[in-house]
């Protein structure tokens, strides 16, 4: 094995790119290459790590992108669902009060109120005649 100036360890993580072989011991054109024997032989796969690192963090990224809109939408539901009970709540009072005020408004309601509150008709007016 040959060390090179300058030569740094290789990343597992982040593998650079390798030179050809071609590049490392210079052969005569005629020949081709056998690539596959060669890496196969050197163990120089191609690591899939990486990849497969990455489809996963992709898919947990899809995934919880999908649970936070179901989130929201149930959110909206649950909000929605709240919302509509106290309009009908509501409206249900501005019923009540309307039928209140129709009652109380006539005249022999608000009398029996009077009396109930201990009030009483006038009597009959006194003339006082002038001398």
């Amino acid at each position: 094995m040959a060390v090179y100036t300058g030569a740094r360890p290789r990343s597992t993580f982040f593998p650079r790119r390798r030179l050809e072989a071609s590049l490392l011991r210079p052969q005569a054109p005629a020949l081709q290459p056998r690539r596959s024997r060669v890496a196969i032989r050197a163990n120089r796969r191609p690591r899939l790590v990486g990849l497969v690192i990455g489809g996963i963090v992709v898919a947990f990224l899809l995934a919880f992108f999908s649970l936070v809109q179901t989130v929201r939408v149930s959110a909206s539901g649950y909000d929605m669902g709240r919302l509509n009970a106290q309009y009908i709540q509501l409206e249900n009072e501005r019923q009540q009060i309307q039928s209140d005020i129709d009652r109380l408004g006539r005249q022999s309601a608000i009398r029996r109120q009077a009396i109930a509150g201990g009030l009483t008709q006038l009597p009959a007016p006194v003339v006082v005649s002038g001398r």
